[in-house]
């Protein structure tokens, strides 16, 4: 099992260019598998129509943007957010169209094609743009993981493969759960993905942990937390190679709404 690497290790070693290297889609990546998992579920949980609000909160945003293409359908206000300085000037770099900015295309191409909107990933791209109003740093294990910023809570928010990178044990991960909590009104909806069985991946050269999560644990956690599950997906991993990549056996995607107060 990988050593535990905590926000310092992000912050002096998390290369975000070489992370984005499993999101060139259709290339035989093993981000493809998961890739194509989680756009999948937040389609049907965002394009749907299923969650709908104001604000929706993305929490430990990494470099990325795949995760909120289909949340923009449903929320005009969007705050993405991350611990690593460098994966927020990505972000930054993207939204503002930028020279040199990770190309997402085909991501979004297959995003407008789940949505049944082939021919309008432009229209995409420039929604999300639009959508995007913020940046922010964010600590999954600070009582308001935002801090100093203090925004009113929202209606939804979304975590992709951050808590189980940032809680060394399942102590932290409980205890990030209800800063999560602390953030959403009650009766908004928490939507999760990731991975399951994994306990490390690789960014480049460098190795980071991830907690070994399964769903037994996820179930009683949010429960433990005062969320009610409203969908709980699962799949095993259909790679079997590239183990020294990372190790997952399984995804997850998972929406739970917010019943009361931890």
């Amino acid at each position: 099992m990988a050593a535990f690497t905590g926000g310092d290790v992000y912050q002096a070693e998390f290369d975000p260019k070489a992370y984005l290297e499993y999101f060139r889609f259709g290339e035989g990546t093993l981000g493809d598998e998961d890739l194509e998992f989680a756009l999948r579920g937040f389609c049907e949980t965002f394009a749907s129509g299923q969650l709908k609000g104001d604000t929706l909160i993305d929490i430990g945003s990494g470099p990325t943007i795949h995760q909120l293409l289909s949340a923009c359908e449903s929320f005009e206000n969007i705050i993405a957010s991350d611990y690593a300085d460098q994966n927020c000037q990505e972000m930054e770099r993207w939204l503002k169209n930028e020279p040199g900015a990770f190309d997402w295309t085909p991501v979004v191409k297959y995003v407008c094609v789940l949505e049944g909107n082939r021919d309008q990933w432009l229209e995409k791209e420039a929604k999300l743009r639009r959508a995007v109003k913020q940046v922010l740093k964010c600590d999954v294990h600070r009582s308001n993981p935002l801090d100093p910023v203090t925004l009113p809570r929202v209606d939804c928010l979304v975590s992709k493969e951050c808590l189980e990178a940032a809680c060394k044990d399942h102590h932290s991960y409980r205890a990030a759960l209800n800063n999560l909590s602390a953030l959403l009104k009650l009766g908004g909806h928490l939507v999760l993905s990731g991975v399951l069985g994994c306990s490390f991946y690789m960014v480049g050269p460098h190795q980071f942990s991830s907690l070994v999560l399964t769903e037994e644990f996820l179930r009683e956690a949010l429960s433990t937390s005062g969320f009610a599950i409203v969908k709980f997906q699962t799949e095993p991993r259909r790679a079997q190679t590239m183990f020294e990549v990372c190790d997952f056996s399984g995804k997850y995607f998972l929406v739970a709404r917010k019943e009361k107060e931890p």
